[in-house]
């Protein structure tokens, strides 16, 4: 009888199946237990035992190998292995983090560094699943490598249950590096509102469920710092921050600087384009673009979109000749949904 993994080998794949090789008899049976001596899950088929999901990393592991012999009689072996110890943990985060968020948020896993190979990006979408209540039809797509995000072919339904699971523990992702853990993430989809700022018009209306709910003066970027059309969503609000530009690739001494403490911020780019407050522009809402790039409202109808709006709602750009790249910001409405399906590493 021949086991693979060897008696005591270390360094073993998580995902590795054991092996068992007989002469003069039939492999009937193989166990893996875990060093508590729980059974772990798996099937067995020609004399190969496989996991049902990977194993631990840095974990030990016994092996029960059964033969049958042609007079009947059983015939057993023990052996042991080790799982292998990663030089480096892969980090990854399941969003949105609310759990209400607006009809265009998809669901994301965001790693902290690179899945190296379209091999392990694929992996990785295999042993990724959502399910939705009621029944959508979506698909997985890669924005980077290091940003896999579900999204559905239309926009959300409101009401909608969104479950992501999770089964990466033991997944490489790079030269040493294997991902340390599984989660789950579940949310679902509020109203309905999709906004539109027209930058040629210097307005924004907003539609909630179906009924244009309200039309506000802006104003957008001026010539250098033109607002990007497209297709964005709201990623984040905060009701205080501080602006500075310097932040943005605009420095101390440049003409352009500033430093500006603002009020009901709604972001849309990870590029430093927001939905804001902005007072000090209110003489050119509705009237000229003289922004560095963010959506400038007066403060009454700042507030009111800022506590009108949720994580996840859709603010539709035009007007401007700069487009969203989509990995500025949660790009997956940048493409048509035959497009979306061929960011999949699956595809």
């Amino acid at each position: 009888m021949t086991v693979t993994p060897a008696d005591r080998a270390r360094g073993i794949e998580p995902g590795a199946p054991v092996k068992v090789a007989a002469s003069g008899g039939t492999v009937t049976d193989v166990v893996v237990t875990d060093d508590k001596g729980a059974k772990v899950p798996g099937t067995v088929k020609d004399g190969v035992w496989t996991p049902a999901s990977r194993l631990g990393l840095d974990s030990a592991y016994s092996v029960r190998s059964v033969v049958t012999l042609a007079d009947g009689r059983a015939q057993t072996a023990t052996s042991s292995f080790r799982t292998l110890k990663p030089e480096a943990t892969a980090k990854y985060t399941l969003l949105p983090s609310d759990d209400t968020v607006g009809v265009g948020m998809p669901a994301i896993v965001q790693f902290a560094s690179s899945v190296k190979t379209p091999q392990q990006r694929a992996e990785v979408e295999r042993s990724m699943k959502v399910t939705t209540e009621p029944a959508v039809e979506g698909s997985w797509g890669w924005l980077d490598d290091r940003q896999l995000m579900w999204r559905p072919k239309d926009y959300w339904k409101p009401g909608t249950k969104v479950t992501m699971d999770a089964r990466l523990a033991g997944l490489q992702t790079g030269e040493g590096k294997y991902v340390g853990r599984n989660d789950t993430k579940t949310f679902t989809i509020g109203r309905s509102q999709v906004s539109t700022v027209d930058m040629k018009t210097h307005h924004l209306t907003v539609v909630r469920d179906g009924q244009q709910v309200k039309n506000i003066p802006v104003t957008t970027g001026k010539p250098g710092f033109i607002t990007r059309s497209g297709t964005k969503v709201i990623m984040e609000k905060v009701g205080a921050m501080t602006m500075d530009s310097a932040t943005v690739g605009i420095p101390k001494g440049n003409p352009e600087y500033y430093k500006l403490d603002t009020k009901w911020n709604m972001r849309i780019t990870w590029t430093g384009e927001f939905l804001h407050a902005a007072p000090w522009s209110q003489w050119a809402q509705g009237r000229r673009n003289v922004s560095h790039g963010c959506t400038n409202m007066g403060l009454d109808d700042a507030r009111w979109m800022f506590e009108s709006s949720m994580v996840g709602d859709v603010v539709q750009f035009t007007g401007s000749d700069r487009p969203f790249k989509p990995t500025e910001g949660i790009g997956v409405w940048q493409y048509s949904w035959p497009q979306w399906q061929q960011q999949s590493a699956l595809r």
